[in-house]
Parts: C-alpha cells; sequence; structure tokens
C-alpha cells in the first residue's frame, strides 16, 4: 500500500480522543499525533495506555493520556476541562469510547441497558456538549462520533442495546451538526463494520469467523483499526471543511 495522506491543517491542533488505549482508539491516538497534532487520550487502561505514550514519544507532540471513565460525566467534564488548561481549546473531538458487549436481548435488564447505553452513548453527548464553548472561542473545530453498522441493513443479532445506542448517535449526529455549524463546528459520524482487532479475535472471532466475514465483504482484505482511522484524520482535517451532518460508512462492502 502506498504512503497514506498526511493532514497539514492537524499540526498543533488539540485533539481530544476517547478510549484512546487500545483498538481503533489507539490506531486514531498514533495517526493524530504522527500529523503533529496535539493529542490527550481518555481510557481506563492505564498500562496499555502508557505503553502507547511511550511508543509515540518521539512525535512532535508526545500524546497525553489521561485516566478517566467515561461513564462517570462529572468526571469526563473535569477531565475536558483539565485537557483545555493543559494543552489549550479542543477543536478535534473523536468519540471513540465503547463496548460491544454481546447479550441475549431476554437477559437484557433495565439496569443492564443502562449501562450499554451510558458506555456507548451518553457520555458521546455530554463530551459534544463540553468542548463546544471551546470551538466556539476559536472560531471553530471538528467533533467524529463513532456508530456501528451493527444498526443497519439486517440487523446484527445478541446486540439490541449496543445497537440501539448506534442508531442514536447518528441521530444525535444530524441534531448537534445543524446546531453546532452557526459555530463553525462540524459533526459527523463513523460507522465501522468488522474491524479486526485484539479483542475481536481475542473475545468474538476465530480464524473461521474472520474469513467467513472477509468473504462477505466487497474487497477481500481484513478491515483495520487503521482504515478507521484514515477516516477520522479527514474528518478532523480542513480538507473537509464542508462536510458535515453525514455518517460514514467503513466496511469494506460487508453491509
Amino acid at each position: 500500500m502506498t504512503r497514506p495522506a498526511t493532514y497539514p491543517s492537524l499540526q498543533d491542533r488539540v485533539a481530544l480522543i476517547t478510549g484512546g488505549a487500545s483498538g481503533i482508539g489507539a490506531e486514531m491516538v498514533r495517526q493524530f499525533a504522527q500529523n503533529g497534532a496535539k493529542v490527550a487520550f481518555l481510557d481506563i487502561q492505564d498500562e496499555t495506555a502508557q505503553a502507547l505514550v511511550a511508543e509515540l514519544a518521539p512525535c512532535a507532540h508526545a500524546p497525553r493520556f489521561l485516566h478517566c471513565d467515561v461513564t462517570d460525566i462529572p468526571a469526563l467534564r473535569a477531565t475536558i476541562e483539565e485537557v483545555h488548561a493543559s494543552l489549550g481549546p479542543i477543536t478535534v473531538l473523536i468519540n471513540n469510547a465503547g463496548n460491544d458487549e454481546r447479550h441475549a436481548s431476554a437477559e437484557v435488564s433495565p439496569e443492564y441497558w443502562q449501562r450499554v447505553l451510558a458506555v456507548n452513548l451518553h457520555h458521546q453527548f455530554f463530551a459534544c456538549q463540553a468542548v463546544r464553548p471551546q470551538m466556539r472561542s476559536v472560531g471553530g473545530g471538528a467533533i467524529v462520533n463513532l456508530s456501528s453498522i451493527a444498526w443497519m441493513g439486517g440487523g446484527a443479532p445478541n446486540l439490541v442495546a449496543y445497537s440501539s445506542a448506534k442508531a442514536a448517535i447518528v441521530g444525535m449526529t444530524n441534531s448537534l451538526a445543524r446546531e453546532f455549524g452557526e459555530d463553525r463546528i462540524r459533526v459527523n459520524a463513523i460507522a465501522p463494520g468488522a474491524v479486526i482487532t485484539p479483542r475481536q479475535v481475542e473475545l468474538w472471532y476465530s480464524d473461521a469467523d474472520v474469513d467467513a466475514i472477509v468473504a462477505r465483504q466487497c474487497l477481500k482484505e481484513r478491515l483495520l483499526a487503521e482504515d478507521v482511522a484514515r477516516m477520522a484524520l479527514f474528518l478532523a482535517a480542513d480538507d473537509s471543511r464542508m462536510i458535515t451532518k453525514q455518517c460514514f460508512v467503513v466496511d469494506a462492502g460487508l453491509r
């Protein structure tokens, strides 16, 4: 593969990435840092996060890790203010944190339903709400919310709560794009397909499962975290300055 595009407009911009210690989030941290952004990322996986910080230390701006449980909204708000105080106004927000834990619909309790929405939906809105004044103060910004193809097409079994949250993210994105546009803040979403990460392989996918997924895709290659991260880079950069209120499917044609 040829060398991927770089985005000079991201240099020195403050980018906040939630769930950035592993998987898709870690690849986003890598690629934003490698594009010269001042990256702050949130997670609860301390050891994994510190290893990522060490890996990216040679970048122009080494990323900063902040321990934060995004389901604790007061803590999330306080951490966002801490990023503002230490790095400056946040102009890129990547709402990546989530958990695609499987669950049979008959076993979903009200408490479990709320937990799934808390980790997959609620924090995305409150992060958007918190960064808006910072973006407004510098004349604009870009927000990228992570949805999923799980709710599209034929639906996904054993993911009803997760799929509901990911569908709601698109509605939220559309509404906030309309409202935040007056501040020159763009709000878009990405709906990844079956991204093959170490976590997916460990918990859900056998080699045979991966082969079957790839066979169903239009493009017969494994979909990787870096493929999703590259879309996030584009949506955060000035190259997409007139793109908002969209949900971009990155699934190699699986849906």
